[in-house]
C-alpha cells in the first residue's frame, strides 16, 4: 500500500506547490499593491458605455450585435482545429467526405458573413 501511494507524491507536490505559489501571489498582490481608489476607478463599466440607473433606458444594440457575431465566427472557426487534425487519419472514401463536407460548412459560413456584411451589421456609424 505504501508503494501505492508513493506514485501519488509528484502529485500532491505540485498541487502543494501550486497551492503555495497562488496563496502568496494573492497575498503579495494585496500587500504590495497600491491602493488609491477613487470615484471613477470604483464605478461601474459595462460594454463601452457608463452605467445606467433605470433598466429601461435605450441602449445601443451594435455592441451585443458585434459580440454575438464574434462568439458565433469564433466557434465556428474552433471547429476547424479537431477537423484538421484529424483528417488525414481516416481512409480515402472518409477523407474525401470530411473534406466536402467541412468546404459545405465553410461555404455556409462565407454565405453567412456575407450577408451580415450586406446588412450593414458590421458597419460602426
Amino acid at each position: 500500500m505504501n508503494a501505492f501511494l508513493l506514485q501519488y507524491l509528484p502529485i500532491v507536490i505540485f498541487l502543494g506547490i501550486a497551492t503555495v505559489l497562488g496563496i502568496g501571489f494573492m497575498v503579495a498582490a494585496w500587500v504590495l499593491a497600491p491602493s488609491n481608489p477613487d470615484s471613477e476607478k470604483l464605478s461601474a463599466y459595462e460594454c463601452g458605455f457608463n452605467a445606467f440607473d433605470d433598466a429601461r433606458m435605450k441602449f445601443d444594440v451594435r455592441f451585443y450585435l458585434v459580440s454575438i457575431l464574434f462568439i458565433i465566427f469564433d466557434l465556428e472557426v474552433a471547429f476547424l482545429f479537431p477537423w484538421a487534425v484529424s483528417i488525414f487519419d481516416l481512409g480515402q472514401g472518409a477523407m474525401v467526405f470530411a473534406f466536402w463536407s467541412m468546404m459545405a460548412f465553410l461555404g455556409v459560413l462565407t454565405v453567412g458573413f456575407i450577408y451580415e456584411w450586406k446588412k450593414g451589421a458590421l458597419e460602426w456609424q
